[in-house]
């Protein structure tokens, strides 16, 4: 589990920022990340930050200027300074603007990790309550399960963000829950009476996403009988969940740009911009930072969405929170359909662990859910799609032909039904001769 501290970083330069949140997330520490003042005193407002690390040396307003708002504003946080200009003066009045130390570029990770220490040893007031539950989705009415160290780091961040505004940028393959998080995120905190409004980016025709994004007044286009309000309107003083945000077009993301940098928006036709006072979240199921490199995503962009990161596991490494998971779609499912709760045999739960979930979480509620439609009381193998069935396990040293892994799984097979043919051959979905074949 991730500690409680967070820590903000500022830095114009983005490879002095990623190398600071590779360090600090390697002890456990959580990052929000900025390129400049403004963007800073964004986060300042929307998070809760128990330390800020800044660089001194950048354009329009320095890291100085921050320091001495941060001491009036927040006099309880240190403070850290890093910069790759060093002078007894300097130091003096970085110390003297309330900076509780100051580190010299370069800098090793051991020299970060020893300032980082000296300056939580020197704060009095921590921003984390150490009583805090250890369930944060309690309220969610067990919308999202799971025990496993990979599930409780995703619940841990959950626990940071839900109660301020600051973006989030949720990363993770398709079908491992990305806007469950999402929901986790905005039901669990103090915006949940606020809209929450879910947008899957790549179900927009590019040409209407500007309009729909951004709203449009009456007669800005054939068909605009009507002034109407966009997402961004929308959600006001909640969350607006962007699901898939790589496939929005290069127009309108510059136009998200300058809504989340200026927290206003202009509808399509009008003159005027409109407040806009919303928290995003975005998701994506491919690498951005690949599509940046082929000029398909904004860099700017990604850097404002990634003030705070999550990354969803896929369910391979969480296969401690299959029992858990299959628990709960046994439960749902059970109660729809079969108007009861049904029970699992020993031999499916040892299927349904040694299978690698492609699908992830979206997959193993598919399968349960056809598993309960298929089934009579009990959920058995024969139940179970044939893709899961015939999985057999044998090292890549150790490869077999194909007749020696079907007689291997045959033999497997009578082991479990104890002999009984009739049995068997219903779960290999074979008749009684053919099994009788494979037998001789």
């Amino acid at each position: 589990m991730l500690r409680k501290e967070n820590i903000l970083l500022i830095d114009d330069d983005i490879d002095i920022l990623e190398l600071l949140q590779r360090h600090l997330q390697s002890m456990d520490y959580h990052t929000y990340k900025a390129v400049s003042v403004k963007e800073a005193l964004y986060i300042l407002k929307d998070a809760h930050i128990d330390l800020l690390i800044t660089d001194i040396q950048m354009p329009e307003v320095d890291g100085l200027e921050l320091l001495k708002f941060a001491e009036e504003h927040y006099p309880e946080m240190p403070k850290l300074v890093i910069t790759g200009y060093p002078s007894v003066s300097g130091a003096l009045e970085v110390i003297k603007a309330g900076a509780t130390d100051y580190l010299t570029k370069p800098f090793t990770k051991e020299e970060l990790r020893k300032a980082v220490l000296k300056a939580f040893e020197q704060s009095s007031q921590r921003k984390y309550s150490k009583n805090k539950s250890n369930n944060p989705l309690a309220g969610l009415n067990a919308e999202m399960v799971g025990e496993s160290d990979a599930f409780g780091k995703v619940t841990d961040i959950i626990e940071r963000v839900k109660d301020n505004k600051a973006t989030v940028l949720i990363k993770g393959e398709s079908g491992t829950g990305k806007e469950m998080v999402a929901r986790a995120i905005h039901y669990s905190g103090k915006f949940s009476r606020a809209p929450f409004i879910a947008v899957n980016c790549g179900a927009i025709p590019e040409n209407l996403q500007e309009a729909e994004f951004f709203g449009y007044i009456k007669g800005a286009f054939t068909g605009a009988n009507e002034n109407r309000k966009g997402f961004f309107q929308a959600a006001q003083g909640g969350t607006l969940f962007l699901d898939e945000i790589g496939t929005a077009s290069l127009a309108v993301q510059s136009k998200l740009l300058r809504a989340l940098q200026e927290k206003e928006v202009t509808k399509v036709g009008a003159r005027k911009t409109e407040k806009v006072d919303i928290r995003v979240i975005a998701a994506t199921n491919v690498n951005l930072l690949e599509e940046i490199k082929n000029k398909g995503f904004r860099e700017d962009l990604y850097y404002r969405l990634t003030v705070v990161e999550i990354d969803v596991p896929p369910l391979r490494e969480r296969m401690a929170d299959i029992p858990i998971l299959v628990e709960k779609f046994v439960k749902k499912y059970g109660i729809e359909y079969k108007d009861r709760l049904l029970r699992i045999t020993p031999e499916v739960f040892d299927i349904l662990k040694r299978y690698p979930w492609p699908g992830n979480v979206r997959e193993l509620e598919n399968v349960i859910q056809r598993a309960i439609i298929m089934g009579d009381g009990t959920i058995e193998v024969k139940d179970l799609p044939d893709k899961l069935k015939f999985q057999i396990d044998f090292p890549d040293t150790h490869l077999v032909s194909l007749d020696e892994m079907v007689k291997d799984y045959v033999q497997k097979v009578l082991i479990h039904t104890k002999g009984n043919k009739t049995k068997a051959a219903d779960i290999l979905q074979i008749d009684r001769k053919t099994l009788r074949d494979k037998l001789k």
